[in-house]
């Protein structure tokens, strides 16, 4: 089967129970807390933590980790409720986890989710969902047999900012889309410390390609989700080159990522990573024929195409239709802050994540959202390792 065809057929599979349908019958309630287990006490694992520990109706009943100094940091945010493993499979084996959060590296992902969705657990699994077109696909088929809540990591899709100005996108705010220009840039070597040589390999894990899909597949796949969720599409081809240019460490995956993906209808998207000048950072612009919309973490601006008078009546609609506040000092060329309240992306997702499985429906960014990006990072990375152009349709997730 065609992965286009697969994808498609998996995204109908999942309306149906996000909107029209539901999932299989299960017994919480609004009074029971909701047991969730964190695999993986990372930065990002134990990141999390706190979130899930602010959000009413959720307990974190567990922690899991390979090394005992990132357990122990998980265990004392967690508090002390929360069990203790090092062995995922015995923490998927208490019946008493409803659900897993898994964090940890990349190449792991996969394996981890779906021993989990086998025993039971709901899964919300870190961006990238998982990598491999091969293992794309059997999560994908067990996650939508499972009857489980599964939620891919892409936390922006959880964003209420970001979800307002797709709306602005969707009512024609900048008219047809024609590029998106993407960047996360940062001035740092991306490492962390170790406290023994030895464990550098698993502390290190985002610098080997045993573990890890590098900038793309940790960065750029956020960006890459945002232009699917917007082109509502996935990309037709992809080009690309990086490089080992920089950090002369060691390192096996690329300090520097250019990437470029063509979109239905001729739209071109680029997604650039550095790691040797943080010049404006993180940013996405969405470019249209009638406007521009450049995102940030938290904060996103409207710039009009068009004359001043004409952008004064294009600015009052956006103003009028997504809740966007107009400074009065604004002036053409300048930009539109929208400022539109909204959480912490990470901690919104987590309060989607309770949601659906309080109310048994799919979350926005789910299963088949995660694998059309899982399948546009490999993509990314073929593209460039391979030096080649890669074809979405060319892809045999067989």
């Amino acid at each position: 089967m065609k992965r286009r065809d697969f994808v498609v057929k998996s995204s109908a599979a999942v309306a149906a129970t996000t909107v029209f349908g539901t999932l299989s019958a299960n017994t919480y309630n609004f009074d029971k807390p909701i047991q969730i287990a964190v695999i993986g006490t990372g930065d990002r694992g134990s990141g999390l933590i706190p979130f899930l520990n602010e959000i009413d109706g959720v307990t974190v009943a567990a922690c899991c980790d390979v090394l005992p100094f990132r357990l122990e940091n998980g265990l004392r945010r967690a508090g002390k409720q929360a069990k203790s493993y090092t062995d995922y499979k015995e923490l998927l084996a208490n019946k008493d986890i409803d659900a897993v959060l898994v964090s940890t590296p990349f190449a792991t992902h996969g394996k981890i989710a779906m021993d989990a969705l086998k025993a039971g657990k709901h899964v919300y699994c870190e961006k990238t969902m998982t990598r491999g077109y091969k293992e794309i696909k059997e999560f994908i088929e067990l996650a939508e047999s499972s009857g489980k809540i599964v939620q891919t990591g892409h936390q922006y899709h959880s964003s209420r900012l970001y979800v307002e100005v797709v709306k602005m996108i969707e009512e024609g705010k900048v008219g047809n889309i024609t590029a998106f220009e993407s960047q996360w840039n940062r001035n740092w070597d991306w490492r962390r410390a170790v406290p023994d040589p030895s464990l550098e390999r698993a502390i290190n894990w985002r610098m080997y390609e045993e573990y890890s899909g590098g900038l793309v597949a940790e960065l750029c796949s956020h960006q890459i989700d945002f232009a699917n969720w917007v082109t509502k599409s996935t990309p037709e081809r992809v080009m690309g080159m990086g490089g080992i240019d920089y950090w002369k460490d060691g390192r096996e995956t690329y300090d520097n990522v250019h990437l470029m993906y063509e979109y239905p209808k001729g739209v071109k998207a680029t997604f650039t990573c550095l790691t040797s000048n943080a010049k404006d950072d993180y940013q996405i612009k969405v470019i249209g024929d009638k406007g521009t919309i450049i995102l940030d973490y938290t904060q996103a601006w409207f710039y009009p195409e068009g004359q001043y008078d004409n952008a004064k009546k294009v600015v009052g609609d956006v103003d009028g239709v997504s809740g966007a506040t107009i400074t009065t000092g604004w002036e053409e060329g300048k930009g539109i802050p929208l400022n539109i309240h909204h959480a912490d992306p990470s901690k919104q997702a987590l309060m989607d994540f309770r949601d659906s499985i309080l109310t048994n429906k799919q979350p926005i960014s789910n299963v088949v959202t995660g694998g059309n990006t899982a399948i546009a990072v490999q993509m990314g990375i073929d593209a460039m390792h391979q030096n080649k152009i890669v074809h979405w349709d060319d892809v045999s997730l067989s």
